[in-house]
């Protein structure tokens, strides 16, 4: 079999030897070698953000196409849908259900040197494959889900896996910065959001000084983020809807909808951990397929009912509230969104909430603005703010929620209310839950990894 690590071991060698050494100082070189092994993983995260993301999208479109042609048939593959997605985790690799953020920051704490063994639990590219996996299948059944999270998951593990590969003696960085630097690349490759990656390390994934490894967050997120945009396009993940100037009650409205979003957030993040903790009272195989068919079978008569707009990550339903927005969009689907992604989430499969909760506020938001009788042309300052302050109220991560969507859209104008609106809802939200969801299942999945790890698992 061939020994690729010595083969790369001999790469990098004959990289120093030829381009490094002749040009720069110790000090620059060692700089350099230290980071270089993160660009070639944010060139790979790059193409794999690339792939998930045509792969998730041809998967949207054919849930749409065939719930379109016959809704029926919601019945029978929404269910076995949600049963393959989540026997691909539970046999394959558990820690690969759900977001996939958690499983990182719970990587993160375990990187140390007592512990960094257990991680390959948590961030192997085995999890990685059945993320992504899993949450095509999700998907493809009408699952209520995003793939921003798992495409975290994926490139820490992508960085993970280059990490461990460097040679005895290569001046390299901590397996933690590894992981930090791989979250950031990730976000940045999957919403096409550089400085959304950047705020998401400093405010979510870290407490480390950011001087110490800057550069290699900084040309991890511009390698991974110019390497999506070679195939993709310098795209906006939601183009540059119109902002009307906020003046008077419009701008007190603006922040009534960030506080109902970071509530409604904060109280979707409360179902989940609850809904969670229920389910551990189905112990058997048989009674876990049972609640996983029972969620899917949930979701299929709603799908049934509503249509396309009851599934998949929610980003067709932005784009026409914010582009082509007609006044009449109905005030149950955000109810039946809200409930559709808590069953998929649940369910045990693979799948994020960062799209659908963008979504989810962004149809909450439009409902404010209705009960307001703003004018359609009107919303969408509203409803751009609604997206933030539910966004938030989920994650607990206000900046980045607020420069995510900055960055989506261009919308320089907006930024104080999109700052002012994340504030707001990070306050309400935390009277609901003091800590965030990520928060909350990231030490579950530190427990879990400690106790069903005594031998590391094989990357």
């Amino acid at each position: 079999m061939p020994d690729y690590s010595s083969r790369y071991a001999r790469a990098l060698a004959w990289f120093d030897h030829v381009f490094i050494q002749p040009l720069y100082t110790a000090r620059v070189r060692r700089l350099i070698l230290q980071s270089f092994p993160f660009w070639i993983a944010s060139l790979l995260t790059g193409l794999m953000a690339v792939g998930y993301e045509k792969v998730f999208g041809w998967a949207e479109e054919v849930s749409f196409a065939w719930l379109r042609r016959e809704p029926l048939l919601a019945f029978g593959l929404t269910p076995i849908a949600f049963l393959v997605s989540w026997a691909l985790v539970k046999w394959l690799a558990p820690a690969a259900r759900g977001s996939g953020i958690p499983q990182v920051m719970a990587g993160i704490e375990l990187s140390n040197p007592a512990q960094h063994r257990y991680t390959a639990y948590l961030l192997s590219l085995r999890v990685a494959s059945v993320k992504v996996a899993s949450s095509v299948v999700l998907l493809l059944g009408g699952g209520v889900i995003g793939r921003e999270g798992p495409t975290i998951q994926v490139a820490a593990a992508i960085f993970r896996a280059i990490n461990r590969l460097q040679p005895a003696g290569w001046p390299q960085l901590s397996r933690q910065i590894a992981l930090v630097t791989g979250g950031a690349a990730g976000l940045a490759a999957a919403f096409n959001t550089p400085l959304g990656g950047i705020v998401f390390v400093v405010e979510e994934l870290t407490q480390i000084h950011l001087s110490r490894f800057r550069m290699a967050v900084f040309s991890a997120v511009i390698i991974a983020g110019l390497t999506a945009q070679q195939f993709l396009g310098p795209y906006l993940y939601l183009g540059f809807p119109k902002v009307t100037s906020p003046a008077g009650w419009y701008q007190a409205l603006v922040m009534v909808a960030a506080v109902v979003c970071g509530l409604a957030g904060a109280f979707f993040a409360k179902s989940l951990l609850w809904i969670n903790a229920y389910r551990k009272h189905f112990a058997t195989p048989l009674a876990q397929a049972g609640w996983v068919g029972g969620c899917g079978l949930l979701l299929a008569i709603m799908a049934y009912w509503v249509g396309p707009d009851g599934v998949g990550t929610g980003k067709p339903i932005i784009n026409r509230l914010l582009f082509q927005n007609s006044g009449l969009t109905p005030g149950y689907l955000f109810p039946v969104r809200f409930i559709g992604m808590a069953l998929s989430y649940s369910s045990g499969g693979a799948g994020g909430v960062f799209a659908t909760s963008l979504s989810a506020g962004a149809l909450l938001g439009d409902a404010v603005a209705r009960l307001a009788e703003v004018a359609v042309a009107d919303r969408n300052l509203i409803i751009l703010v609604s997206m933030v302050g539910f966004l938030t109220g989920v994650v607990r991560s206000p900046f980045t929620a607020a420069i995510l969507v900055l960055e989506m859209t261009d919308r320089h104008s907006a930024i104080f209310q999109l700052l002012i609106g994340a504030l707001l809802a990070q306050a309400v939200a935390s009277l609901v839950d003091p800590h965030s969801l990520y928060e909350h299942l990231r030490q579950g999945f530190i427990r879990e990894t400690l106790h069903r790890n005594d031998e590391p698992a094989r990357p």
